[in-house]
Parts: structure tokens; sequence; C-alpha cells
């Protein structure tokens, strides 16, 4: 290990980054610049080949990330590939592909992370040092990655190479500045392990290096997903019960959290990207006895996320009925495609579901969304002659929107805010019939 050690210490290791995506793509950007070799692996040879002509292929919301592409690949600092041969080069493999759920079961879906095992057990070598950033269900190091590895390999974790789990905590809009600022939490096959990884992360990362075993790894990031989308369900259910009883869960949040020791979250239209749908049930993928003293509420926070585009609907359609329409034959236009404000990530966006749904009834349903090219005409012209808006995402230009303005330009005056960035009564004065989640 001492050899590896002094090799990561000055960056002659050469590394490998396997999945060039959101995590991935950063990560190799990160190493690169700190003076490692880096090879880049990904099935998809669209974007190897954006990769290898200095394009980011993963937005243009991300900072830093176009200039790095441009200068870091050119020179070659990494070389994005699509043959995992290439992998018999590095020392180090770090391990960034998607680890999905199934759309039914949701149950994990290993393959992508089982072909990419297959392909770093083929071409490993002993001593070598492989770090799986890909979030993971607890215990799944232990039943798929080091058997994966062990059968591909012949070789040992622990023994004859090292093996650890550094689950990612990168957040779309902030990838650069996650990788350097946010603590990381690092499991190791045997503490050994865990301090070889470490000493790699170190130089790309000025946070906090916490150690621990894989398991650990494994529960803590899948729970920190889930704390939040409890936490999402929970200023949802406020203010479902909000509407129902005539308060406002906008002002009941604020008062909580004048209480010290509450931070109630913002309800919403939904919850959308890359991780929170996904990790809670990687959590409770296998539960043993959880459910004896558990009541689920992992699920039901899920189930009342999940149900929040068919909420809005309803706002809509109560809207519309108030303005005469149904929604069958009525022109809608949602107001943010991305599942969050100020990125152009569409990864589970609620406004997805919400098109599909309107589509349902016999709708016409467009988005506008100024973070995605095609999408980005100007909103005034994209709602003019429309029969509703749905406000999905806050994105900052349509916190500027002037409520008189959207009114005339619209055929049917029908506002729904799912974000709660407008003012009941503003809308109303100016002529809007105005629906919010957690408004009266």
């Amino acid at each position: 290990m001492n050899d590896l050690r002094q090799r990561i210490d000055d960056r002659t290791a050469r590394v490998a980054v396997i999945g060039l995506g959101y995590v991935g793509l950063p990560l190799g950007f990160a190493l690169a610049k700190a003076g490692y070799r880096v090879i880049g692996v990904d099935r998809d040879p669209v974007r190897v080949s954006q990769v290898a002509n200095g394009v980011c292929p993963i937005g243009s919301t991300e900072p830093g990330l176009d200039s790095l592409a441009a200068c870091l690949v050119l020179e070659g600092w990494l070389h994005p590939t699509v043959d995992p041969a290439a992998l018999q080069e590095a020392q180090v493999v770090l391990v960034c592909v998607e680890t999905p759920v199934d759309a039914v079961t949701k149950q994990p879906n290993y393959s992508a992370l089982r072909d990419a095992l297959q392909a770093v057990g083929v071409q490993m070598r002993p001593g070598s040092l492989v770090i799986i950033e890909s979030t993971l269900a607890p215990l799944t190091m232990m039943r798929v990655v080091e058997p994966a590895l062990r059968a591909a390999s012949g070789l040992v974790a622990g023994q004859d190479y090292h093996l650890a789990h550094c689950p990612e905590r990168v957040s779309p809009g902030h990838l650069l500045a996650n990788l350097r600022e946010v603590p990381r939490v690092i499991g190791g096959w045997t503490l050994e392990c865990g301090e070889l990884a470490a000493t790699l992360y170190r130089q790309i990362s000025s946070a906090d290096l916490h150690l621990t075993d894989c398991l650990t790894a494994e529960v803590t990031k899948c729970a920190e997903n889930a704390y939040r989308d409890v936490n999402i369900a929970f200023a949802n259910e406020v203010a479902l019960l909000c509407e129902d009883l005539g308060a406002d869960a906008w002002q009941v949040r604020r008062l909580v959290n004048t209480c010290p020791g509450r931070d109630m979250l913002e309800p919403g239209p939904g919850v959308g990207g890359a991780c929170i749908p996904k990790d809670p049930w990687l959590l409770i993928a296998h539960p043993r006895q959880y459910f004896v003293f558990a009541g689920g509420l992992v699920r039901e926070a899920r189930r009342l996320n999940d149900a929040m585009p068919a909420h809005v609907l309803e706002l809509l359609r109560d809207a519309l009925a108030e303005a005469g329409r149904s929604l069958a034959g009525s022109d809608v236009v949602i107001l943010g495609r991305s599942y969050r404000e100020g990125i152009g990530d569409v990864r589970n966006s609620p406004s997805a579901a919400l098109q599909d749904l309107l589509t349902g009834t016999g709708a016409r349903a467009w988005a506008h969304d100024p973070y995605l090219s095609c999408l980005d005409a100007d909103w005034r012209q994209a709602v003019k002659g429309a029969d509703a808006v749905v406000l999905m995402v806050a994105h900052e230009e349509y916190r500027a929107i002037d409520l008189a303005e959207l009114r005339a330009l619209l055929r049917t005056p029908v506002l729904v805010d799912g974000r709660g960035i407008f003012d009941p009564e503003v809308a109303r004065r100016a002529g809007l019939i105005y629906r919010g989640v957690g408004r009266p």
C-alpha cells in the first residue's frame, strides 16, 4: 500500500473514472486539475465524443465545467473512452455509475453497477484501489460489490487490493464547489483501505473526511436524502391540511420557524432530481426487521411527495372550473421544466409528471424554462393566449413576473402557484383566479 500511497501523494498514480455524468465528470476534472492523468470511461459514445471535443455534456449551468472541459481534455489530462480495456492502465478506479430503482418494485437496479464491476475486475491488478462513489443500498458493498470484483479478478478485498465506498455528495449547479467544500464519508473495507482512499480525496477536497466502515457509509448516504424527503413530505402534509382548513401554510411555516430548534421546509409540487426520489427506497431495500418496529415513514413520505403533481392538477381543475372551463381542451403552460430552481436538470422533474397528467385529461400542455435551450423563449411569448399558467419551479425569472402583465396575456385568467412565490391577494387584484399549494 505504501507504494500506491506515495504515487497518490506525488500524483503519478493513473486514475480512472467510470461514468461521465453529473458525478463522474466533475470528479474526473477535479482529479485532472489536481495533476493526475485521468481515464474517463463511459458506455455512451455520444457523451464520450462530446467530452473528447472539449464540450461539457451535462448542461450549461455548472460553473467552471465548460472551461475545464476545454483545457483539461484538449491538453491530455483527461482521456475519455468507451473502451473498458483502458482500465488496465489505472491503479485507482472510481465507479460513478447510475443506481436507479425499478419503477414498479422500487428495488435497486444494479445492471450498470454490475457491468462496471465486471470491467474493473477483469482489468484490475493487485495493489489497486477501487472506490465506489455511486449511491448504494445498505449491504450492497458486502453482497454485490466485493463478490463481483472477487469473481472477475480472483483478488480479495483488503488483502490483494483496496476497496472503499465514498458516496457522492454533489448537487447540480454546485458540482465543483461541492467536491472541494462538502465533507465526505469514506467507508473502507478495512481501516487501511479507508485511509488510502482518504489520501486521494485530500488532493481535491478542503473539507473534513470522515472515515468509517462500508455499511455505515451506505446507510449515511441513503439516510441523508431520506431525511430531506421526509421533511419535505411533512411540509406538504401541513400544506394539504392548511388548504383543507382554510389556513395559509406559508404563514404557518414562518411562525413555526420562530420557535427555537424548528426548521420546517417549504411545501411544493413534488420532489425531483436524481437522488431524493430514489435514495429513500435504497435505504429500505433490505429491511430485515425494519418494519417490525417502524411504521413505514419513509414509504409514506415517498407516496405523499410523488402524489403532489396530481394535487396540483386538482388545484388547476378547480381554478378552471371557477372560470367556466374544463381541463379538456384548455391550453396550459407549465413554468419550469427542471426539477428545481436555477438549473436545467430535468431528472425526475415533477413538471414532467404534471404534463403527463394534463395530457391524459385532454388538455394541451407545454412547458417553458429559461435554463433549457429548447424551452427558453420569452415567457410572455410562451403564455400568450393560454387558459392557465402553472408555476412549478421558482426560477428567479419567474419571481420577477408582473402579474398584471401576465393577466393581460392570458385568454383565461388562471394562475396555479406550486412554489408559493406569488402573493395571493396581489394575484387576485390583478384579475387572476389564483390557487396555490398550501394556500387557503
